[in-house]
């Protein structure tokens, strides 16, 4: 699904920017003093894109004007789609797994996530832990969330998580490498009183 994302954001926004440097040249180009052809949109530097002929035209079809409010809604609801598309990431289903006979199997990716979490979680000073597994199925990464008890030295969950936690993942799934985005948070506690 990746690939057919990536392909398809490839192809809208190279026609998408086609589009915009020719139209914005265009316009450019005969605000300067350029003559436009005769099928051109406009026809210099003070004309119009849409005149009051143009508009008073269609006055008297009534489908008209309706029409081109809900294609140009339908495209504003397109671009919303697609810049929300860009903005999700994408949690990894499955990763591959080196099986040793060259055929390889595929492991799911929430059981993955749910290992990670629950070894970081076992770390000491890690309340909670939240993993997800994005990229390729042949090379995932992971992003976590671990939340700190009070006591918890950073540094400290950071190297035990790297030797425990995802150590065991990478071997355990054969994987070379897993590279990791690890945020920090601090549990919310009441103060403590110190007398």
């Amino acid at each position: 699904m990746s690939g057919v994302l990536r392909t398809v954001n490839r192809i809208v926004l190279g026609l998408l920017g086609l589009v915009l440097v020719l139209g914005g040249g265009s316009v450019l180009a005969v605000g300067l003093g350029a003559k436009p052809p005769s099928w051109w949109i406009h026809d210099g530097p003070d004309d119009v894109l849409v005149s009051d002929a143009d508009r008073a035209r269609w006055h008297d079809e009534g489908w008209f004007w309706p029409t081109v409010i809900a294609v140009l809604g339908v495209v504003v609801l397109l671009a919303l789609w697609w810049l929300v598309a860009q903005l999700r990431r994408r949690r990894l289903a499955e990763v591959l797994v080196d099986s040793g006979d060259g055929e390889g199997a595929l492991l799911r990716g929430r059981a993955l996530e749910n290992v990670l979490a629950s070894g970081a979680e076992s770390l000491d000073g890690v309340d909670r832990a939240g993993v997800r597994l994005i990229g390729r199925r042949s090379a995932p990464q992971a992003r976590a969330t671990l939340s700190l008890e009070p006591h918890a030295v950073p540094g400290e969950a950071l190297r035990l998580l790297s030797q425990d936690s995802l150590k065991q993942a990478r071997d355990s799934a054969g994987l070379a490498e897993l590279p990791t985005e690890v945020r920090l948070r601090a549990v919310k506690h009441r103060a403590e009183r110190v007398s």
